[in-house]
């Protein structure tokens, strides 16, 4: 009775999102609530499931586990919890309504050797005071604008919609959501060849959002600055990308320059977005992949299908461990799951259909986004033919040292057998992350750029 009362509510809710308006901003009323005893201060809900294997959010962690950050990276809170149970090939019928289609076909792919390790749930994620105070003060100033493809009164918050009644204002809040303000991380991206060969791409990203600049730095439409080098393999080491992000990219598409350390000259890169091919990535993933998703959204019609409880991948810290070696995540056709943790968590369902007349390798995408901290976790992604192609789940911790939950991702092509993986710190000499990173326009310039380059 109450999985029937659960699949009615559900229904009943989906109905009345497609009903309701294409947009529209938050109320007084819900505003209030942020924070308060129903809503988290970015608009999960406070309280876990009737089940209990979902539990009420905790604000962050009371106390940080030993451990040497600045060498070994972050300890994991939850090293002395054994695993609940396996999900396999040979019982994935007992979970399959908390598993995305994409999840299931890579435990049917994979029969032998894939598995997703179940844990306890824990929802630790938040955010620095002065985040939380922002996105409440800004809560409903936010608009969409040229159908919903651009967003202007920002106001500096990472959660412009904390009420979502479509699935863009979802999708803009992953877009937004809080990545430390200004960072520099040093990770690698690692093209696996369907035999379990591989050569990692070490990148070093250096991250800063328009609201953590001095008022009028940048221009209003401007969402972030990023500057992307490439350390190795020598073959590559030197080419840099600088993107400077907008919010509305209808009005004012993307500007993005490469650098090319062999020609030694700056130019224009006009396909760093949607699908045009992602850097270094073996043509693993498109532009609008990293990230889970990124860029203009206004190839797609967006809808969004209501919230669910689906196993992800977080407070995976054993994946960071400096104790790993890269061979000992990567195995042929995925990942080593020894090393993931998977909890159940509500998360909001979106999908994605190609316009009529637009062009995308990708005809449908499906989101799923965790509601503590608006990252699309789950992603399956199907062809031109409507048959699932690309399965990516996220594998995010939570950075208790800075207040960030960001973490890693695996991309798995279901044809092929080949996978990117894109995020792991373990063979990065040191922590991978720098926040507070200081930083000025002027590092972020096709100039800059140049100076880089012939150092």
């Amino acid at each position: 009775m109450r999985r029937l009362t659960q699949t009615l509510l559900l229904a009943l809710s989906v109905l009345c999102l497609a009903n309701s308006p294409a947009w529209s901003r938050a109320t007084p009323e819900e505003v209030a609530q942020l924070g308060g005893p129903v809503y988290t201060p970015v608009g999960a809900e406070r309280a876990g499931n009737a089940e209990g294997t979902i539990p009420e959010w905790q604000d962050g962690l009371a106390q940080w586990p030993e451990g040497d950050i600045e060498n070994e990276g972050l300890a994991d809170p939850f090293a002395g919890e054994e695993m609940l149970f396996k999900i396999t090939a040979a019982n994935v019928d007992e979970h399959r309504d908390k598993l995305s289609d994409g999840q299931i076909a890579l435990l049917q792919r994979y029969p032998e050797t894939y598995y997703i390790p179940v844990y306890p749930s824990h929802r630790i994620s938040t955010y620095p005071q002065a985040v939380i105070d922002r996105i409440k003060a800004s809560a409903g100033d936010a608009d969409m604008v040229t159908g919903g493809n651009g967003l202007v009164n920002l106001n500096g918050s990472t959660v412009p919609f904390p009420f979502p009644k479509s699935g863009l204002e979802v999708i803009w809040n992953h877009i937004t959501r809080y990545r430390g303000g200004s960072v520099q991380r040093t990770y690698s991206q690692i093209p696996v060849q369907a035999n379990g060969a591989f050569a990692p791409v070490v990148f070093r990203d250096k991250l800063v959002f328009a609201s953590s600049l001095p008022p009028g730095a940048v221009s209003d439409n401007r969402l972030f600055l990023y500057l992307q080098q490439i350390r190795a393999p020598a073959r590559l080491e030197g080419d840099i990308l600088l993107v400077h992000e907008n919010l509305d990219q209808v009005k004012e598409p993307r500007n993005a320059w490469l650098y090319n350390a062999g020609q030694r000259r700056v130019r224009r890169a006009p396909n760093v977005s949607y699908d045009g091919p992602g850097r270094a990535s073996d043509s693993l993933r498109t532009s609008d992949d990293l990230d889970a998703y990124n860029g203009a959204p206004d190839r797609y019609d967006w809808k969004l299908l209501g919230k669910t409880e689906k196993y992800i991948g977080t407070n995976a810290y054993r994946l960071y461990s400096k104790k790993l070696d890269y061979r000992d995540i990567i195995l042929p056709g995925h990942i080593n799951p020894e090393y993931t943790r998977y909890e159940l968590h509500r998360v909001w369902v979106v999908e994605a259909t190609l316009k009529p007349g637009e062009r995308h390798i990708y005809s449908r995408r499906m989101f799923y986004l965790d509601e503590d901290t608006w990252t699309v976790a789950l992603k399956d992604q199907y062809d031109g033919r409507g048959e699932l192609w690309r399965v990516a789940q996220g594998h995010g911790i939570y950075h208790y040292d800075a207040k960030v939950p960001w973490g890693s991702e695996a991309q798995n092509d279901l044809v092929s057998g080949r996978y990117l993986m894109t995020g792991l710190d373990n063979e990065v000499p040191k922590h991978g992350y720098i926040w507070g990173l200081e930083a000025s326009p002027k590092d972020f310039t096709p100039q800059a750029l140049r100076r880089l380059g012939r150092r």
